[in-house]
């Protein structure tokens, strides 16, 4: 009977492999049809920052990411064509999904990929926001999300955004006590590729790292580890100098600004319901887990820079021609895919709560039927997108 049983995992797992094959292959066609799009303003049809991206480094030689050093390499490799930089998206986006599983085997202390940790993986790269008319018309921009299809610089910055994260949970456990070199300069690498990517992952970990290391100093860990933990951050620092450089430099004609709800209202009938829809299933987990926020310190750390992100969004704005782009979400939009992988491991958890059991299981179904919606939406907006429809969709 065991051997049985263990046929059936086998087997179960083997076909959820292939089906993030498949949806690899579904990407590729995605970004394929996306990149060979005209620059017109005007198109509808398979709509994206892709060719403009693309556009940016081959015609105008604009190197603002480390992603224009792979694209103009791609594009030339491809017999100046496309197709290999559509295929480098997306074995981005299928290694996003085996580094969310890998990330969610550290919370849930698995060994070993199963069934479980690769279907909750897929599904979470999938997941969008509580669609909801009354809130916002756009599946995709009147809401926010952490699984992005139209900013292939976002799309990038995720899987070492995700990493990262692994990196430094391997570390944080022992910080107190040693560093190796080899730990910080794998965590310092990473945070260096993810800001040279995009710099949004930075701005929201960033923060809430130093608040935490102050905390640790206070309570009396050594000024040392803090500072070798904290240093980490410090070579991507250089990396944002150049970034600034390129994108707001005097010539640019860009900046920030300080615009309260701008970004947040541009497509929403509702703003506030939306931003609240937007994180729906972390949201209900949350109500019911208050008592454990801070005492699950990774928990309470993504909580830290999912607030980080939404002040960011909240009060950030560009000026110049960016100023309706919103790039300040970006941050708030890693952090959402981040605290929905962290929301998932705690609601799994309601399970094996042996107080007010009834209590919890009942909140295991409703936030388990919040997170189902989710991913039914993310599902169906991916279909739309194969389709070529525009994310101006509605609903």
């Amino acid at each position: 009977m065991k051997n049985l049983t263990g046929k059936y995992k086998k087997y179960i797992l083997s076909l959820l492999w292939l089906v993030v094959g498949i949806y690899g292959a579904l990407c590729a066609y995605l970004f394929y049809m996306q990149s060979v799009q005209p620059l017109d303003y005007n198109n509808r049809y398979f709509q994206s920052d892709l060719p403009y991206h693309i556009s940016m480094i081959i015609d105008d030689g604009w190197y603002y990411s480390f992603t224009a050093y792979v694209y103009q390499i791609l594009y030339r490799l491809g017999g100046n064509g496309t197709t290999l930089i559509a295929g480098f998206l997306a074995v981005v986006q299928v290694l996003s999904v085996l580094l969310t599983e890998r990330l969610l085997r550290l919370l849930l202390r698995h060994e070993k990929a199963d069934a479980l940790t690769l279907s909750a993986a897929l599904g979470l790269n999938l997941v969008m926001a509580f669609f909801w008319p009354y809130a916002g018309q756009y599946p995709y921009v009147s809401y926010q999300a952490g699984n992005i299809w139209h900013n292939s610089t976002y799309q990038c910055m995720k899987p070492a955004a995700i990493a990262a994260v692994i990196c430094y949970l391997s570390i944080e456990k022992n910080y107190r006590q040693k560093i190796t070199l080899r730990q910080w300069l794998l965590l310092s690498g990473l945070l260096v590729l993810c800001t040279g990517i995009k710099p949004s992952f930075l701005t929201v970990f960033a923060p809430v790292l130093a608040i935490k290391l102050l905390t640790d100093l206070c309570g009396k860990v050594s000024f040392r580890q803090v500072f070798l933990l904290g240093s980490t951050v410090l070579p991507s620092l250089l990396v944002i100098l150049w970034q600034n450089a390129v994108l707001f430099g005097t010539e640019t004609g860009h900046g920030i600004t300080f615009s309260p709800w701008y970004t947040f209202s541009l497509h929403a009938n509702r703003t506030k319901l939306a931003v609240l829809c937007s994180v729906a299933f972390p949201l209900v987990v949350l109500l019911f887990s208050l008592k454990e926020l801070l005492r699950d310190k990774r928990y309470f750390f993504m909580w830290g820079m999912t607030g980080i992100g939404f002040l960011e969004a909240l009060c950030l704005v560009e000026t110049g021609s960016r100023s309706r782009d919103g790039n300040f979400l970006w941050g708030y939009c890693i952090a959402i895919f981040l605290i929905f992988v962290f929301s998932f491991g705690k609601w799994l958890l309601f399970l094996k709560k042996e107080k007010h059991i009834l209590l919890y299981r009942a909140c295991f179904v409703v936030a388990g039927c919040v997170l189902a919606y989710q991913i039914f939406c993310g599902i169906c907006f991916f279909i739309r997108l194969l389709q070529g429809e525009t994310y101006f969709m509605g609903g």
